[in-house]
């Protein structure tokens, strides 16, 4: 073999080297923007549960991302929210609790009893965090306060048992008090 030849021969490698590198590097940046979507649905997926509409839960999931900011976690960052509204009617819980499940949501936040008791009966294997104003025991939602013993964990925002004593811390606070008033909506069915 010739100089020539030889040169031609390194010449033809190194085009064909430089060829694969630019194939390569054009390959990556079109495949860069699917590489970008892929992680972002690997973000943990928080499912949102709730029996009513957007509009009534506004106060609550402005209170449920503050907490969650201040314990270090940013929506978009993090995780992401995905919210499934029942718009007041419990007969379409378990379809919205199944889509959460095949989106798979590392956590189902559930707002109300018909939300949770849905979530429950759809899966045993993601954790669901409920928020009801009756006995989470004998809504059957969990064997026990103390030990759940099951995916299901959460509280009770009218709990009967605290009742009497928020009313006698109140009554230590403000001492002068004849007369404490309770306002409820009895339309409402986001808790019950």
């Amino acid at each position: 073999m010739d100089g020539r030849s030889a040169a031609q021969s390194v010449l033809g490698i190194f085009l064909m080297i430089r060829r694969r590198k630019f194939l390569a590097t054009l390959g990556g940046m079109v495949a860069w923007p699917f590489a970008a979507r892929a992680q972002e649905r690997m973000m943990p997926v928080v499912g949102y549960l709730n029996l009513e509409s957007p509009g009534s839960a506004s106060l609550q999931l402005a209170n449920l991302k503050r907490g969650l900011n201040q314990a270090g976690y940013f929506e978009g960052r993090d995780f992401v929210i995905e919210y499934r509204w029942a718009r007041n009617q419990a007969d379409r819980l378990p379809a919205l609790v199944a889509d959460l499940v095949q989106l798979r949501a590392a956590v189902i936040i559930a707002v109300g009893s018909p939300s949770a008791l849905a979530a429950k009966a759809v899966t045993t294997s993601i954790p669901i965090v409920f928020v009801v104003a009756n006995d989470p025991v004998q809504l059957g939602l969990v064997a026990s306060l103390n030990r759940p013993g099951s995916n299901l964990t959460g509280f009770n925002v009218l709990n009967a048992e605290l009742g009497g004593k928020m009313l006698a811390l109140l009554h230590e606070l403000m001492p002068n008090i004849a007369t404490i008033g309770f306002l409820e909506n009895p339309n409402s069915q986001c808790l019950s």
